[in-house]
């Protein structure tokens, strides 16, 4: 009888075990590799009648039932995560750039004048607080006012004329073109008060 029950005993104990090796993360390989307790067969030619298993009448005892073992997972997969443990895969960012930022561009148009040898109307282009050109619209034409319409052209317009260099309207009269260069300043000076 003390060997039947220390059989049993042997038989929770390791079956114990198993669980808990096959419970615990990390375990799964070492307790796939374990021995599993056989069972005696105790009807077996030479079994002695008085061994464990069998009642002194001769009669093989039946052993009570126990639990089914528990099945492993399959090979590959986990089945219990660690507590506290959490994956999460995040891309990196990427840095931003930011650009510095970039003055805006407009024309502004000046109002038109007219002198007693046509008419005078001036455009500048701005780019933030600063005339980054002009440009003369119309100017007198025919004869003589060709030429003079020309030179005040020359003198002022364009990114390099002297309206970009002095940036206001306080330019210099052309030699010739009186009336045409004063209203050129009339229209250029409407036209620096409406850019700013």
């Amino acid at each position: 009888m003390r060997r039947a029950l220390l059989a049993i005993t042997g038989l929770a104990a390791s079956t114990t075990a198993l669980v808990v090796f096959k419970g615990s993360p990390g375990a799964t390989q070492v307790a796939q590799n374990l021995p599993t307790a056989q069972p005696v067969n105790p009807t077996a030619p030479g079994a002695d009648p008085a061994a464990p298993g069998t009642d002194p009448a001769g009669e093989v005892a039946t052993p009570s039932k126990t639990a089914d073992p528990p099945v492993s997972p399959k090979p590959g997969k986990t089945t219990a995560r660690p507590s506290g443990t959490k994956t999460t895969t995040k891309a990196p960012s990427t840095p931003r750039t930011t650009k510095a930022a970039q003055p805006t561009t407009r024309r502004v148009t000046g109002n038109g004048f007219d002198n007693e040898y046509g008419y005078v109307q001036v455009q500048i282009v701005v780019s933030g607080n600063r005339i980054v050109e002009a440009v003369a619209l119309s100017l007198p034409s025919g004869g003589e006012s060709d030429i003079h319409s020309g030179d005040v052209r020359d003198r002022y317009d364009g990114s390099g004329g002297e309206v970009v260099q002095k940036q206001n309207a306080n330019l210099n009269t052309v030699s010739g073109a009186t009336e045409t260069s004063n209203s050129y300043r009339q229209s250029l000076r409407s036209a620096i008060e409406q850019a700013f």
